[in-house]
């Protein structure tokens, strides 16, 4: 059995969000609000919470789970090292619509799938994700649908999707973007861009003194 939580209203946002720190303490699985799409989120050091993350949506470990952070400094103690550009990009477009793929801190003690010792991160620009985040720490979130179908844009999108899979849903009303991250992958010699979305090439390109071809190709 789930339940839906207008975060819209102060007493309702407030039940909802001690019912969504319970529920994911606990192993279980929470519907949250973004400024992108919405996402299905489960503590990232519970493996089986993450586990069960993935048959919700019907997706296999070779499709890792990215990790959403509530503030800057969280980056520094999940990576290996924090490159130049990440600062920069961490900069211009935290939080908001950019997900970075990073070199993961080896002595994590987390599962999120195949990740081969990295991990997809990213602070999304919602109050209400942002609150969770700050109490409960980093969390594996993942677009709230069904793998193959269209990504969530609201809480009632998400519930038709994966129903009883989570246990609590957080209405934030409807997503701002309604378009996924763009994701940049730093793990290179230079970054690339894996996915554009909510933030362009032309406004990464910008930042990095780079080119926005090159950044799409990931060409020298």
């Amino acid at each position: 059995m789930s339940t839906v939580y207008d975060c819209n209203n102060e007493a309702s946002r407030a039940a909802g969000l001690n019912a969504a720190r319970g529920a994911l303490k606990a192993g279980r699985l929470v519907v949250v609000p973004t400024d992108t799409v919405y996402g299905i989120a489960a503590d990232a050091f519970d493996s089986d919470a993450v586990t069960a993350l993935l048959r919700a949506k019907g997706r296999g470990r070779d499709m890792p789970v990215p990790v959403l952070v509530g503030s800057w400094t969280t980056i520094d103690g999940l990576v290996a090292s924090v490159r130049p550009e990440a600062r920069e990009l961490i900069r211009a477009f935290w939080p908001g619509g950019l997900s970075l793929v990073v070199h993961q801190a080896p002595s994590l003690a987390w599962d999120l799938g195949d990740t081969r010792g990295t991990v997809m991160l990213r602070m999304p620009l919602h109050p209400v994700i942002l609150e969770l985040l700050r109490e409960v720490g980093p969390l594996a979130v993942s677009s709230a649908n069904v793998s193959g179908r269209p990504a969530a844009t609201n809480v009632t999108e998400a519930r038709e999707q994966l129903g009883a899979s989570a246990s609590v849903y957080l209405d934030g009303g409807p997503a701002e973007h309604g378009v996924a991250s763009t994701i940049v992958d730093l793990t290179g010699d230079r970054p690339r861009i894996l996915r554009e979305g909510a933030v362009t090439a032309e406004a990464l390109a910008k930042v990095l003194g780079d080119d926005p071809e090159r950044l799409r190709s990931g060409g020298e």
